[in-house]
């Protein structure tokens, strides 16, 4: 099971991905193990030198009860210390973000989110990408590859 964040590839040039855990409630794994999770303008942001993933929206469990989650609340992101601090000197430069691109399930069982240190493209910038892969496309296209 994987979700990925197909957007944001078209939104930003990313130079950096890191794996973190995600803390989650019980019936928030559930609905991922099911593929219901959606990262329409989800970003990750520092808080006391903890990482937090925003607008991330889980889905409530179909078979959930009173114990059901909230769909939008923040999740903190487990990562090592060095990473983190790496993460926080770079987002305070101009033009860094840092964005969720997947969500996958480990072998162990574990829910991971990769994330992405990017900068923004411009539009001229998306044009040249949507370009690059339409003659890519042609290319396999006429060749079979």
């Amino acid at each position: 099971m994987e979700l990925s964040n197909r957007k944001a590839y078209h939104e930003f040039y990313f130079e950096d991905k890191y794996i973190a855990g995600i803390v989650l409630q019980g019936t928030e794994i559930k609905s991922l193990r099911s593929g219901k999770a959606s990262f329409n303008d989800s970003y990750c942001h520092f808080d006391d030198g903890e990482l937090y993933v925003k607008s991330l929206h889980i889905s409530e469990y179909a078979f959930g009860t009173y114990t059901n989650h909230e769909p939008m609340q923040e999740r903190k992101l487990l990562m090592t210390k060095r990473e983190l601090k790496k993460l926080e000197t770079k987002i305070k430069e101009k033009g860094y973000s840092i964005i969720p691109l997947k969500i996958f399930i480990s072998e162990k069982g574990l829910a991971k989110m990769e994330i992405g240190l990017g900068k923004g493209k411009k539009l001229f910038d998306k044009r040249e990408t949507m370009k690059e892969r339409d003659t890519e496309r042609d290319i396999k296209r006429k060749y079979g590859i």
